[in-house]
């Protein structure tokens, strides 16, 4: 049988340890920090967000939204509270945000909801003390695909969307051609269906100029999260939009949250720097 590259799974000897470790930091963090739990910026049972604040939170602070993984079927907030840690250290106020999953939601409705999230965060930011104007955001796997619409348009798309004013977004071993997922594992756990697919493939949408994209993979990802990493900093690289691509050393899918979560580690501390310099 043909190896199935999308089911990480199979390519991570330790996958459920770490999923364990990293939900067992997102417990700790969150019972030391000040925290806003489920947010609503919809109607909708997942239409939630936890918003966490530094401990020397001030005025005017810088604001960041991230989003977890899951291959748009699975996944939830609580157990990426982790990821606020660098934001927190940089001063900002971290929003992990989730959403309705597949296959009870299509793929659309997901994109409209993260929009909605990013739209209603930065309503109630003067709020709060955050500063509207420096916020970035970030996502993980389908995150990083649902963070990336944060700033494009999908190809099907017919008019513009309301998209947020972002000054960076970090995308984490994202998925950017959708064209393999309807026929992967997940064709009974997503039923993504290829008119989906092609819908909303950042690969073929239209990029807007802006923010800085900070496209990152983990160095032991499987080739279809090197190979499109690539393709789409080659597409941005075209468009003369601003750009960094990052291979992460010795880390795979999963190893890289816990990386992206340390501002002692490379890719935690590019997540410092990009929020604080915003």
């Amino acid at each position: 049988m043909d190896k199935d590259f999308y089911r990480n799974r199979d390519f991570i000897p330790d996958f459920d340890e770490i999923m364990a470790e990293t939900a067992a930091r997102s417990r700790e963090l969150a019972a030391q920090v000040t925290m806003k739990v489920d947010v609503p910026y919809g109607p909708g049972t997942r239409e939630r967000m936890d918003i966490l604040f530094p401990s020397n939170s001030a005025t005017g602070a810088p604001l960041h939204m991230f989003i977890h993984g899951g291959y748009w079927r699975s996944g939830n907030k609580e157990d990426h509270r982790l990821v606020a840690a660098p934001v927190l250290e940089a001063g900002g106020v971290a929003a992990i945000v989730t959403y309705e999953l597949m296959p009870d939601t299509r793929l659309a409705a997901i994109v409209a909801q993260v929009r909605a999230a990013a739209r209603h965060l930065l309503s109630i930011a003067p709020a709060l003390g955050m500063d509207p104007a420096r916020f970035t955001a970030s996502g993980h796997s389908a995150g990083a695909h649902l963070a990336s619409y944060l700033a494009s348009t999908g190809a099907d798309e017919t008019t513009s969307p309301d998209l947020p004013d972002l000054k960076g977004m970090l995308l984490v071993s994202g998925i950017y051609d959708l064209s393999g997922i309807p026929a992967s594992f997940l064709k009974e756990e997503a039923k993504m269906r290829p008119d989906e697919a092609a819908a909303w493939s950042p690969l073929t949408a239209t990029q807007h100029a802006g923010p800085l994209r900070i496209i990152a993979r983990g160095e032991k990802e499987t080739p279809p999260f090197h190979d499109q990493a690539q393709r789409l900093v080659e597409q941005l690289t075209r468009h003369a939009q601003a750009s960094e691509n990052r291979n992460e050393a010795g880390l795979n899918h999963l190893t890289i949250v816990l990386d992206l979560a340390d501002a002692r580690r490379p890719l935690g501390q590019r997540l410092a720097d990009l929020v604080a310099s915003c």
